[in-house]
């Protein structure tokens, strides 16, 4: 009997821990190791880049804390799908799951297996395509040329890897946690132990951290332009906070242990990324730290000399190796909801007969985030993607209050605290985050929007197939 249920349902296999290391273990990738260098030399003072990592992990948090209420009202896998089929109806549920599939997560896949084969390749040299491979060009419609054949061995790389973590959430969504679990263990645990190593060992300042706010006159000119930009770069590090929603349905007491996982893992983060930031101001004052690209490199190198970078290159792999099996193991159940409720191809809702996962739901996402790689054009698609992202987000905060109307007497194991203020501050400061991204950067904003909207023949060729059904 159990195993014939296996070959219909998905397992509820994931625990409080495993579901927490799905939300830090998504966030924590690549983005802590890239953006703080960035990030230093858009705002110049280390009081202020300490503050922009508080303020977006405080907005991240209010996340999580809106989308905690939502989580404990559906314990289906799909996450934010199913949030917004019950919120807004078909049309914006499929649009978020489209964009999901097509852009949003398979780019960040793509682009966080690159990285991690960036790095891997400081310890092994991969083989390179012959030259007239490398000049191959084929044009890629709204991302230009591409060049698939450049940079080959990395590629290749990134790609098996892809394919290696989809194979291990293929085999069983237990066994996908139980990695991820490990893996973001691991990850935190170097991060700290990298974090305590400079604070206590390396010769620094506090006096890096603390300059008396004052504020470069680059900075005055431009100000609230650089801290957008700034809170960009903070919260590309902090994305994936809601992918656990999306496993909802393999979780264990899915309306109780969702939102806790939300909470706790958007909380680990935010500490561990303020203690990382202030290792390294501790020993790399701000102008030195703007002018050093892998700025954690540059301050374990304070420490541990030239095998700091060995160090490094060690904690980014295993860093983005997480990130990715947590995106992995939970998007994928995004267009098996779809499948699910008929708005998507029907074998992408099928469940392997012996695993008990969506074994083509994961193909199909692994081999379109493997084309990705080839195109090289994933850190383009996800600039393109960054303003529906965050329109799906406002969408999903206000989407509390409107089931607060609509489902008014549903069981609500948790209400989001400050309710309506707490998901009306998202709201606001989502819509002004989408209005800075529309002035400021107005072709990637058009380009996102875009991509989304190439997905709406198959929502209206979906619709017109049930209609024909339901009439015959």
């Amino acid at each position: 009997m159990k195993e014939e249920q296996s070959k219909k349902e998905l397992i509820r296999g994931l625990g409080v821990v495993a579901a927490t290391m799905i939300v830090a273990g998504s966030m924590i990738g690549s983005g802590i190791y890239r953006k703080p260098a960035t990030m230093a030399g858009q705002l110049l003072s280390p009081e202020l880049l300490i503050g922009i990592w508080i303020i977006a992990g405080i907005i991240t948090f209010i996340g999580a804390l809106v989308n905690a209420e939502v989580a404990c009202l559906f314990k289906s896998t799909g996450g934010q799908y199913i949030y917004f089929r019950e919120m807004y109806g078909d049309f914006t549920a499929y649009l978020f799951g489209w964009s999901v599939l097509a852009v949003i997560q398979t780019g960040s896949q793509a682009a966080i297996a690159y990285v991690f084969a960036e790095y891997l390749g400081y310890f092994f040299k991969f083989p390179e395509a012959p030259d007239f491979l490398k000049q191959i060009t084929i044009y890629m419609p709204f991302v230009g040329d591409i060049r698939p054949f450049a940079e080959f061995g990395t590629k290749l790389v990134a790609i098996a890897c892809l394919l290696f973590l989809t194979g291990v959430n293929y085999i069983g969504v237990v066994f996908g946690g139980i990695v991820q679990t490990i893996v973001t263990f691991v990850k935190i645990g170097s991060i700290l132990l990298l974090s305590f190593a400079i604070l206590f060992f390396a010769e620094g300042s506090f006096s890096n951290v603390y300059t008396g706010f004052e504020l470069a006159p680059e900075l005055t000119d431009n100000f609230l332009p650089m801290i957008g930009l700034a809170l960009a770069g903070a919260f590309w590090a902090y994305d994936g906070w809601n992918n656990v929603t999306y496993v909802a349905g393999e979780v264990k007491d899915a309306q109780r242990n969702v939102p806790r996982a939300l909470l706790l893992g958007t909380l680990i983060t935010m500490g561990v990324y303020i203690l990382i930031n202030l290792a390294y101001l501790y020993v790399l004052p701000i102008n030195e730290m703007k002018d050093s690209p892998l700025v954690a490199a540059s301050a374990a190198n304070k420490i541990f000399g030239a095998t700091g970078a060995s160090i490094i290159a060690i904690s980014v792999i295993i860093s983005t190796f997480g990130a990715l099996n947590g995106s992995i193991l939970a998007t994928a159940r995004v267009q098996f909801a779809m499948a699910r409720t008929n708005l998507f191809f029907e074998s992408l809702g099928r469940i392997h007969p012996k695993f008990a996962t969506p074994h083509i739901s994961l193909l199909v996402q692994g081999i379109w985030s493997a084309v990705l790689v080839l195109s090289g054009s994933f850190d383009t698609i996800s600039d393109y993607v960054i303003f529906a992202a965050w329109l799906f987000y406002m969408l999903g905060a206000y989407g509390v209050i409107i089931l607060r109307k609509k489902m008014p007497d549903a069981p609500r194991r948790y209400k989001v605290w400050g309710y309506p203020y707490t998901p009306l501050i998202f709201v606001g400061f989502s819509f002004f985050f989408l209005l800075n991204s529309l002035i400021s950067d107005f072709e990637n904003a058009a380009m996102g929007l875009m991509l989304i909207a190439m997905g709406l023949p198959i929502y209206f060729y979906r619709k017109y197939k049930l209609k024909q059904v339901s009439n015959d």
